[in-house]
């Protein structure tokens, strides 16, 4: 996963996020098609309607690893590298800090979080599902990951999206439950190869952020992360 909050501090990113989330606000997919509109995002960015924010660095293990030993032992670890560094932390109020949040798989959560928070780093969900309970074998509920320690969940990421048919309905559905249960949703975007050769990346991107953010208020969208995968990019 990309480093993210970190995507404003190219220009050509800055230009991208400002105009994907100018999109959301100002009323949908007609607003994503001239260059006028796009320099009027900009603009929405240089007038602080969105603020600077702490930044965040999040990593996705995926399946990984095979063991619970082997969690720990990764989580052990990592807190030995971020312990060399100096501007990583978990605290919002210390200047100059970059957040880190790592995403274990479900079953290695709890314990790798009992190792990680000593040393200031965050622990997340690589999903939920949007219903709080029932016959739905197989998920896991906002409710559930909050109760295990996780500040944020991971919603949208491509690998969901292409293998197991995560449309944006269902996203935007657990986004909004993820805010509801005090989380903070990242929402992943970015276009496939195919895409980026016919140069239709911000279209795409726009397109996402749109319909995966409807019903999401300004106030909520401090909360909420916007992490740039393009899918030809991930490993």
């Amino acid at each position: 996963m990309l480093p993210l909050r970190t995507l404003c501090q190219g220009k050509t990113m800055m230009l991208r996020l400002s105009f994907l989330l100018a999109a959301v606000f100002s009323g949908g997919v007609g607003a994503f098609t001239t260059r006028s509109n796009m320099n009027n995002a900009a603009s929405l960015l240089q007038l602080n309607l969105f603020p600077p924010r702490q930044p965040i660095m999040a990593g996705n293990w995926k399946m990984n690893p095979a063991t619970e030993a082997d969690a720990l032992n990764l989580a052990n670890g990592f807190c030995a590298l971020l312990n060399e560094l100096e501007d990583t932390c978990a605290v919002e109020e210390v200047e100059g800090c970059t957040e880190v949040v790592i995403f274990p798989p479900y079953p290695f959560i709890s314990k790798v979080k009992d190792i990680v928070f000593k040393n200031g780093i965050t622990v997340g969900a690589q999903q939920v599902y949007y219903e709080n309970k029932g016959a739905f074998t197989g998920s896991v509920a906002a409710s559930m990951v909050k109760s295990v320690g996780c500040e944020y969940v991971l919603c949208g990421h491509s690998e969901r999206r292409s293998l197991f048919s995560d449309n944006d309905v269902n996203i935007n559905l657990k986004v909004r439950k993820v805010l509801e249960f005090g989380m903070k949703p990242i929402l992943c975007v970015g276009e496939t190869q195919d895409e980026y050769d016919l140069g239709i990346t911000q279209e795409v991107c726009a397109m996402q952020v749109s319909k995966d953010l409807a019903g999401v208020s300004e106030k909520d969208m401090a909360n909420v992360v916007i992490a740039y995968e393009p899918v030809w990019a991930i490993g």
